[in-house]
């Protein structure tokens, strides 16, 4: 959806769901429904750096530059989506940093909250490569140089969600966003920090993070909250956050600001096709061909509930699949439940998933149970007040739900299998 009349804001739009259908992210990846992890693998076995490029007439995002001082909040419509929400958020801001000690550079989305003219607040899960950039410059009393690269090339927001083990540290993900499109990604120098952003995108915001300072999440609402997240439920307000002040901002004339609704198909793209991708990998390297096809599932948001369509070939393949859902489990970590099914289950279709679980599941027997595991820190049932097991907040009971038949019994389990319709017969 494309909001082109934007209240106060006559030159911006705002563009939202671009990449909530998987059928449209297929198509601007020239791929298909079934086969979009299959495309990024291959994408990423055929990586192409990004290369920094000078443009006579100015790169397409520098056409309009506002410096500092600037009020940002005049500037760019920064989407509140709920009453609660801790304040405007840029939810689909691509930040690109550079480790200060090595040099490696790391693209990442994380939410961004406008707390006043120049300042953002930034939220980091632990763990998060810039997040570590930061650290390290903080630790030399230095402020972290960023780009916020918004409006993008779906290949570029795609490859920037693959996570570790696939993508680790010092691991540029533009690498496989330029394989998936088999050009460099164009990069350009920041017009007010020693950073570089993407050159073709519709809106650049400049900035450095702050060594030492911090600010709540709502600290100018009181909400106790910050935004819809994607498990559905509104995300806790950070008490103390990284502090972002912005040096700069450019764009393209009459640009489009896009944006994502956290609970919702385009976060489930962004997420879990690269998670597919990720698990496809690890099973295939420990494995070769027994998983088919994986799909991270709508209903966990693309990141904590994987379908894996496991074929077992012998009876020495009984018990394998569960061995690809621990390796599903190593290849992401913040997968929570895993749901096996045999290659005739449709895996995109949640009727066959829950006809192969009715029909070919028994509790007591097909239930693997992982307790005591780190997990997705947004997931509200994983607090110690909710189950005694739970040491503390973040830690999870991992679950495997084996719904393949054994291999034994196969014969029993075929399904029913009908006639063609002969249209040139007459009846």
């Amino acid at each position: 959806m494309l909001f082109e009349n934007v209240k106060g804001y006559p030159d911006v739009r705002v563009l939202v769901g671009m990449l909530a259908s998987r059928e449209r992210t297929a198509l601007l990846l020239g791929s298909t429904v079934d086969q979009l992890p299959f495309t990024l693998l291959r994408a990423l076995d055929r990586r192409i750096a990004p290369m920094t490029v000078s443009f006579p007439e100015g790169a397409p995002c520098q056409e309009v530059v506002h410096r500092a001082p600037l009020d940002i909040r005049s500037l760019l419509p920064a989407p509140t989506n709920t009453l609660f929400d801790a304040g405007p958020y840029f939810n689909l801001g691509l930040l690109r940093a550079e480790d200060p000690e090595t040099g490696e550079a790391d693209v990442t989305i994380h939410r961004l909250c406008v707390q006043g003219s120049d300042r953002l607040t930034v939220y980091f899960v632990p763990g998060r490569h810039i997040d570590q950039f930061r650290i390290k410059a903080e630790r030399r009393g230095k402020p972290l140089p960023v780009s916020i690269s918004m409006g993008l090339d779906p290949a570029i927001y795609l490859a920037a969600c693959f996570e570790p083990p696939t993508t680790p540290l010092g691991f540029d993900e533009l690498t496989i966003a330029g394989g998936l499109r088999q050009r460099p990604v164009e990069l350009v120098d920041c017009v007010s920090v020693p950073a570089k952003a993407i050159a073709r995108a519709e809106i650049v915001i400049e900035g450095e993070i702050l060594p030492g300072e911090r600010m709540r999440e709502d600290i100018n609402t009181g909400t106790g909250f910050a935004m819809p997240e994607f498990p559905g439920y509104l995300g806790q307000a950070q008490s103390e956050l990284p502090v972002i002040r912005v040096t700069a901002v450019t764009h393209r004339f009459n640009p489009i600001l896009q944006t994502i609704i956290g609970p919702g198909e385009e976060h489930v793209n962004l997420a879990g096709i690269p998670t597919e991708a990720s698990i496809l990998r690890l099973v295939e390297n420990s494995m070769p061909g027994r998983l088919l096809n994986v799909y991270a599932h709508s209903a966990g948001g693309g990141k904590y509930l994987a379908i894996l369509q496991f074929k077992k070939g012998s009876i020495r393949d009984e018990g394998r699949q569960r061995q690809a859902a621990l390796t599903a489990f190593a290849a992401f970590s913040e997968l929570k439940h895993v749901i096996l099914v045999d290659e005739d289950v449709d895996i995109f279709n949640s009727n066959d998933v829950l006809w192969a679980m009715t029909t070919r599941y028994q509790g007591d027997v097909s239930t693997v149970f992982i307790p005591g595991v780190r997990c997705h820190p947004l997931d509200p049932s994983q607090s110690p007040d909710f189950s005694p097991s739970i040491l503390e907040d973040g830690i999870s009971c991992k679950t495997i739900f084996d719904c393949t038949v054994p291999f034994t019994l196969r014969e029993r389990f075929r399904r029913a299998a009908f006639m063609e319709v002969d249209m040139d017969t007459e009846s």
